[in-house]
Parts: structure tokens; sequence; C-alpha cells
């Protein structure tokens, strides 16, 4: 049976240490090793069903280990934005209202959260109104409202399309920055390594590698799990840019200057930002045009996949 503690001592917010979680005659993880320390970014990757969201569960105390030892800081405040939210959108909500379901906050409350993502000014919109990059923005204010320490997101860009992608990340990123939280991301698309990620830990049921993205896209290991050509388009590079990150999670661009290498498609895009992708691309462009501004395709991290995003490899 596993440890679970907490402690003012040694300055991690959470220290996973051999950690396993058995459920249903199985092993969703074993032997799984993670430290999260204040103000990093960790993302988390892998293939579906191979435990990221059950790392991160058990990380924060929402699973209990079966085996080694979860050890928190007493003063761990956590922002969790789950992979799904059952919020019926037929039902009339506004977005304040939602805000407020599980936690207790005064209008001012509400109104700056939603101002630190950008969309202060859809505090009375019907949440079934809302776009996938809204709505996305709205979660993350409501982690937010808890003013956490550590931010948990699983796969906070599903439903979004490429270009919310970006605005996403580059959100993630500037309130890891002015909050100072450390930040757990879980990443089902190889295509998108913020830059700003301090590491990348590669998940299979066990810990795979970690290590800066470039030192994991070079581990055998990533390789061996999917494949040479992901790890040969993983490429690190910049953009000088001038763009406008719009309130619906979209970018207005304009005219770009690209140090190194775009990546927006045959059709002329650019990313428009400043940060490294990871590119986990398992197909050929073809005419150029990809499926990567298409929505991400569900899926369940314990259950069997759903439909696949054109961006998915296939796993030996």
């Amino acid at each position: 049976m596993a440890n679970a503690m907490t402690s003012s001592t040694g300055g991690a917010l959470v220290t996973m240490r051999g950690v396993g979680v058995f459920r249903s005659r199985r092993w969703l993880i074993e032997g799984v090793d993670l430290t999260i320390r204040p103000g990093e970014i960790i993302t988390l990757i892998g293939p579906n069903g191979s435990g990221k969201t059950t790392t991160a569960k058990t990380a924060i105390g929402i699973v209990s280990a079966d085996q080694g030892s979860v050890e928190r800081s007493r003063d761990l405040v956590v922002g969790y934005v789950p992979q799904k939210l059952a919020v019926d959108r037929s039902l009339p909500m506004t977005v304040s209202r939602m805000m407020t379901l599980t936690t207790r906050a005064g209008a001012p409350a509400v109104d700056e959260a939603l101002e630190r993502v950008g969309i202060r000014h859809l505090r009375k919109a019907q949440v079934h109104d809302l776009s996938g990059g809204e709505f996305q923005r709205a979660l993350l204010a409501r982690a937010m409202l808890r003013r956490p320490n550590l931010l948990v997101l699983d796969e906070p860009v599903q439903g979004v399309d490429f270009s919310g992608e970006i605005a996403l990340y580059e959100l993630i990123s500037d309130l890891r920055e002015s909050e100072g939280c450390a930040v757990l991301l879980i990443s089902h698309d190889l295509h998108v390594v913020m830059a700003k990620t301090d590491r990348v830990v590669c998940l299979n049921g066990h810990v795979c590698c970690a290590g800066s993205p470039s030192s994991v896209a070079a581990s055998p290991a990533y390789r061996q799990l999917f494949g040479a050509r992901a790890a040969e388009a993983l490429a690190l590079y910049r953009h000088d840019h001038d763009h406008t990150h719009l309130p619906d999670g979209q970018i207005a661009y304009g005219d770009h200057d690209h140090d190194g290498v775009a990546c927006g498609g045959g059709d002329g895009r650019g990313h428009g930002h400043d940060r490294g992708h990871g590119h986990g691309h398992g197909h050929g462009h073809g005419d150029g045009n990809t499926a990567l501004n298409g929505p991400a395709a569900p899926h369940s991290e314990e259950g069997a996949p759903a439909p696949r995003r054109a961006t998915e490899h296939d796993h030996a």
C-alpha cells in the first residue's frame, strides 16, 4: 500500500516515488517517479492509455496509489482543469454561474479570474453559446479562482482549432509567469510542445524517458514509442511575430519574419509565435494541407481510444 503524506520541507510541491496504481486487475501505472517544483512547467506525453491522467490524478490525490509513496507540500493548492467536464450545455447557465459551481467566490473575484484569461466580457454569456476556445478559457479561469500554486491541465486544447491551441498555450505560459504557479500539462498532441516547458515526461505505463523537449526527442525510448519519423520531425524553432490574440482564442496575423521552420502547412500559414513545438506527425503532408487545424478527437485515458486525429501515430 502506498504512503501519502504532506510536508513543508524539501521545496517540492509534489514528489512521487515508485508509484503504481492497480485497477481492474491490471497496473495502470507502475514505478512512476515524478517531482513537481514551484513555478515549473512539466508536460506529460504518451499514447492513449499510457497513464497520463492517472499519473496527474495520483499526484494531486484524486486517485490513491497502490504502490510507492506520494509526498505533497502542506502549502499545496491545486487548480484542476479535467479532460472532460460534465456540464449540460443545453441548460441555461451563465459563465459566472459555472465559475462558482464548486468554489465560493464573490463577483469581484470572478471578474478578476475571467479578466486574467481574457473573457471578462463573457461573464453573463450562456455557456452553450461559447466557442471551444472560450469554453476552455472559462474552465481555466475557474481553476485560477482558487489561486493555485499548481495548475493541472488535462488536454486543455481539446475541441479548439489550431490557432486557438496556440493562443491557449500562450495564455498558460503567461499565467505561469504572472501567478508563479507550477503547471502540470497533459498533452495528447505531439505536434505542440511548449518552448517554456521545463521538463517533458514520456509515459507508457511507466516513465520511458524524461528531460528537456530536445533531450526527450533524442531518446531511444521516445523513438521506440513514437517512431523514428516522429523523432526526426520534432524541431525547436523560433518565430519573430506580429499578431494579436483575440478574445475567442483566435489569432489575427500580421507580417511574419521566421527564423527557423514554418510549420503551418502548404498554404503558407505559420504558427506566428515564439515557442518550441514537438512535431510528432505520423503522416505525409501530401499537398501541404494537413488535419492540424481540426479539433482534437476525444479519447479516454483508461478506455478504448476514440477515432484519432491525422496527427496521431500508429503504435507498435
